[in-house]
């Protein structure tokens, strides 16, 4: 740092006034001035280092538990879990017992899936801090299973082709998601009536290619609605179909074939 020029002013004053023809009250001013001058420049010196002190200094370091861990990487997970309110979802992160420390970090610790993909049975976690333990950022990847279970409509006995379902053959419990490959049912009493196509385990989901709520040659009621009127007649189906599917009716009376959607166990509806 060069010196003040009031410094320099009052040494030259000191040695060499006769030249300068400084006083000896002028000489005094400047050492009081000089002196000022430093005092200045020793507070800010003390203030530039109090503010320019990393700012993790101030913060609490903390080591977190597995504990603490595993339920950063739950919240993440269960933050893009996208299920019906009546599933039952079970996050389960692996465990690390034994085998890892956290280290110790500075607050916050990032947690972000380590894939943009949808959640499915098997995810990333990446969990990273700074740590005072380390030089570079601390990171780890957790490995997170998720498991969705839907109610679903099962068969509580073996059921058989062209058999016809009632309340005893059914009931609801809970099935994994990933396990389920085509539409099913939630509530048995839809199912009533309905015939089986195709053999249905003990304690198998009922699916609706297991089905048809109206089947070909079957006698079916045919609704046809208008703003004011509603017309019902029998017909004859020339296709199996489930619910909302459109299939080939024939009028009984008239012969007449066209399009209907199905809408229950034997009954079609003509949409106008």
């Amino acid at each position: 740092m060069s010196p003040s020029p009031f410094i320099l002013a009052y040494c030259v004053c000191r040695d060499y006034s006769h030249i300068f023809r400084f006083s000896k009250y002028r000489c005094i001013l400047a050492k009081q001035a000089s002196i000022f001058i430093m005092k200045v420049f020793f507070l800010c010196f003390l203030c530039s280092i109090t503010f320019s002190l990393p700012a993790i200094a101030s913060e609490e370091i903390i080591t977190p538990s597995l504990s603490t861990i595993y339920a950063l990487a739950k919240e993440a997970v269960a933050k893009k879990i996208d299920a019906d309110s009546k599933a039952k979802v079970q996050i389960t992160p692996q465990n690390l017992e034994g085998r890892i420390s956290p280290p110790a970090c500075y607050p916050p610790i990032n947690v972000e899936l380590a894939s943009e993909r949808a959640i499915s049975r098997n995810n990333m976690v990446k969990l990273s801090c700074n740590s005072p333990d380390y030089d570079y950022p601390w990171q780890m990847y957790l490995s997170v299973r998720v498991e969705i279970q839907y109610p679903v409509v099962v068969a509580n006995q073996l059921l058989s082709p062209d058999q016809i379902i009632g309340e005893h053959h059914l009931q609801v419990m809970y099935v994994d998601q990933y396990s389920l490959k085509g539409q099913f049912f939630s509530d048995t009493t839809t199912l009533i009536g309905s015939r089986v196509k195709r053999r249905v385990a003990k304690d198998s989901p009922v699916l609706s290619n297991n089905l048809c709520f109206v089947c070909k040659g079957d006698t079916v009621s045919i609704y046809a609605k208008t703003t004011n009127v509603e017309i019902k007649t029998l017909g004859e189906a020339l296709r199996d179909g489930n619910i909302d599917e459109v299939i080939r009716v024939k009028n009984s009376n008239t012969s007449k074939q066209f399009d209907a959607v199905v809408i229950g166990v034997g009954e079609v509806e003509v949409r106008m």
